[in-house]
Order: structure tokens, then sequence, then C-alpha cells
């Protein structure tokens, strides 16, 4: 049978110890082509770049495999993989590793999810994976078998059309993973601020931080799964429209 082809990416660039992980897996399941940023792009959504050249920069090759480092977004890396390094559509598109978990509202703002949503666009099967642990060091090897399953699942059955996975997995600090469960998004939102700071020339600069607040207790959401131990399972759509809101505003439609 002819291996199936799969594109890699994430957010935290090409070097991170995520991604590494991730190509090492996929590697098992066929030919596998990385683009990925070539410093880190977390937080940049699905940004894309249109004011300055993008270059594709080819790092290794062998036999089935192929790594390019590129100076572009997520969404940038995912459509120079496509209409550049492949000239064709992937089999399967896979993002992450992710260092930090993307549950949530953080969907939103998630570079690695854009790539995915990205790929979902483009009809592409596509899966992005986050580990609940913000470290440098972090300790994939226990999310591998998660992984593998999700993988196999997706590669035997597929994914609906216009529908990708959001795949969060709990770090290993409370005990042994319990299973993956199958969720919706989490309600909650990040209370922000602004550190007011001045830097060694006296100048005035802001750093974001803040806390995140959940207004969600029930058992069936990404971060209660996450919280209790189990990799959170989100099938994630990019039609943004509230249908259930749609007769609500249905006295502005011009009837005449």
């Amino acid at each position: 049978m002819k291996k199936p082809t799969i594109l890699v990416t994430n957010d935290d660039g090409i070097f991170a110890p995520g991604i590494r992980k991730l190509i090492e897996i996929m590697r098992s399941y066929g030919r596998v082509v990385v683009v990925a940023p070539d410093k880190g792009q977390s937080g940049t959504s699905h940004a894309i770049t249109i004011t300055t050249p993008l270059r594709l920069m080819k790092q290794r090759e062998e036999k089935d495999y192929v790594e390019y480092a590129a100076n572009g977004t997520p969404v940038d890396c995912v459509k120079l993989g496509v209409k550049v390094a492949l000239k064709e559509k992937p089999d399967l598109l896979v993002s992450g590793i992710n260092h930090g978990s993307n549950a949530t509202i953080n969907v939103i703002y998630s570079g690695t999810m854009a790539a995915v949503i990205e790929g979902c666009m483009s009809r592409i099967p596509s899966v992005g994976f986050s580990l609940d642990d913000y470290s440098q060091d972090a300790d994939f090897e226990p999310s591998e078998p998660f992984i593998r399953k999700i993988i196999e699942e997706v590669l035997d059955k597929g994914i609906p059309d216009s529908t990708c996975l959001n795949v969060n997995i709990p770090a290993n600090h409370d005990g042994p993973i319990k299973g993956i469960k199958t969720c919706r998004q989490g309600v909650g939102y990040w209370d922000e601020r602004f550190d007011h700071r001045t830097d060694p020339r006296k100048r005035e600069y802001f750093w974001l931080t803040g806390e995140y607040v959940s207004m969600d207790s029930l058992d069936d959401t990404d971060e209660w799964a996450l919280r209790n131990n189990y990799v959170a399972v989100v099938p994630v759509k990019f039609d943004l429209t509230d249908y259930e809101a749609m007769d609500h505003f249905k006295n502005l439609d011009d009837n005449a």
C-alpha cells in the first residue's frame, strides 16, 4: 500500500521538543514533510505574512522525510507546505505537540490550531496536539500512545468534512493518564492586565499577563477532562455562524 503523506507543523518553532516528538511518531506512519516556523510563533492565531518575503529553508532530507524551516507564521507554513514543498494536498496534517494547553478559548489565539484550521479549510484531515505543560523540558513520552491511537483512527476512518480535531493532553504530574474523552470546548475567558515596566534606558513598556477564568463546571468539557487527567478531543469547525441566533435577527431582513 502507498504510504500516506503527512505534513507536520507547529507554532513553537522547528527546534521545539514537542515537534521533534511528533515528527518521531509520524515517521512510523508514512512519508513526512515538515514545514515549521524558524522561531516561536505562539499566539499568532490565523495571521498570514503579506508585507515581507517568505523563505523556505531546507534543513534535512532523507528517504520519506524532508524538513523545512520558514520565516512565517504557522498558517504560512501550511500554505507553503501544500503549495510549494508538496505541490499537492497531503493525506494528513498534524500540528504540535504544543508546549501548553490550547483548550477552551485558547483555541482562538493558538497558532498551533490555526495551522490545523487552515488545513481543514483546504479539506485536509487535520489534528492539533497540545500538552498542558509550558516548560521547555516537558515530558512528551506519556502522550505517545494516545497520539498514536488518535492518528490511527483518523488514518483509518478520516474526519468529517469541514471538521478538525483539537487534542489536549494532561501533563503526567498527577498519575497516569486515564484515557481519552471526546468533549465540547469549555466556556471561559482571560482576565488580563498589563504589567507597566521600565527598561534600563528608562523607557516604559507593557507586558501582557493575566489568569484564565472558567465559567463552566460541567463534566463534558475539555477543561474538565484535563483537570481529571483525560486526553480531551474536541471536534472543531471553522464555520463561526451562530445558527441559533439567526432567528433573533430576522427582523433586520429586507422583505420588500
